[in-house]
This record gives structure tokens, sequence and C-alpha cells, in this order.
């Protein structure tokens, strides 16, 4: 299993970061131990003096493919949940300045909280589901899947052209506007439309 993170793919996103639009999806990998699951605490590292939050769809991949044609993607996952990219922005910035990769201050352990799967069936349309992230019960970010550069289907034909995606895969698809930091004692709270989903301490 793997988690494929999209980047920069809300165009507010990508402003608020001084960062160009992209012309095709940004993507980079975490490794399994990132993910944080059943609202567990998220432990604040002692490598970092400035963890930000960064709210996302998750869809979880349910077959195998290979360079998947984008009409064909919405075959390819049931599922999506909701989920935290958190980023050591302190570190990001060190590695971006020496031109390095920066999974470091993406791929730590516990950078990826993750919600339970809900089933698409009860959503509906892919391109125009609500989201939001509160913290300590005040809306930080919120956004709609149609607000995407890149839809899911997108995504998907493009990350297919490079690795193969794999059932149980997730694909973390990009975070809208108002990334900021978290301390200690936060309360993080994430829904998709109505529904609370994530609800975690940060300790």
């Amino acid at each position: 299993m793997k988690i494929i993170a999209i980047g920069r793919n809300y165009i507010n996103h990508a402003k608020e970061l001084n960062n160009p639009i992209p012309k095709e999806p940004i993507f980079f990998l975490m490794p399994d131990s990132a993910l944080l699951r059943n609202n567990k605490p998220f432990f604040y590292p002692d490598f970092s003096n400035n963890i930000h939050f960064e709210v996302e769809i998750v869809v979880k991949i349910s077959r195998l493919g290979k360079n998947v044609a984008s009409k064909f993607a919405h075959r390819y996952y049931k599922e999506i949940g909701i989920g935290i990219d958190f980023t050591a922005r302190d570190l990001q910035q060190k590695c971006k300045e020496k031109g390095l990769p920066w999974e470091m201050s993406k791929s730590f352990d516990g950078a990826a909280p993750i919600s339970k799967l809900i089933s698409l069936e009860k959503l509906g349309d892919i391109n125009n589901i609500n989201f939001r992230l509160e913290i300590n019960g005040e809306i930080v970010q919120k956004g709609n899947t149609g607000e995407m550069i890149f839809k899911v289907d997108d995504l998907i034909e493009y990350v297919s052209q490079f690795m193969t995606i794999k059932i149980g895969d997730y694909m973390f698809t990009g975070t809208p506007s108002g990334v900021g930091p978290v301390k200690v004692g936060d309360r993080l709270t994430a829904y998709i439309e109505d529904e609370k989903l994530l609800d975690f301490l940060v300790k």
C-alpha cells in the first residue's frame, strides 16, 4: 500500500504559498507509517517548530491499474474519506532552498491522519463534494472538489502513467486555501458535507 499525495491542486492554495499554478499534476509519495487512524492523537514532533495542517479529500483505490484513461478512472475507486496532510513547513523551506527533495517534511510518522471511508453512492458526484476543517470549533479551511485544478479521474490517469495503482492505495487530492500552524492542545475536526469524520487532538 502506498499514499499518493497531490500538491498545489487548488488555485487559491498555490497563491497563498506564492507557488506557480501547475500545468500538470504534482505528486509525491508517503509511506504507510505516515497514516494515523481511528482518531488517535497527533504527537507534535520534536524536529519541527512549524507544523501546518492541510485538509484533503482522500480517495481509496479499489482496482489494480496501469495507464488508466481518465474516462475509465471512475471504475478504480468506490469510497472516499478526509485526511490531514501535516507539513513541517520549516523543514520544507530548508529543503527547497537547497534544491533537495522534501519528503522529510511531509512523510514523517503520523503525518497523514485519515478518517473512516464512506461510499460515493451516498455522496454522488465526486466533483461536487463540500468539505471543511475546524480547529477548536472554528472553521479554518473549506472547499469543494469542483474547485480542483485537476479532477480525481485526471489525477488517476496522470499518476498511473508512471506507477501501477493498487487495491488499497490512498490518494490525497490536494488542499484548499487557509492552511496554517497547529499547536499542542488543538482539537481538529474534519467534515465531508455535514458528516464529522475526523476528530482528534494535537499532543
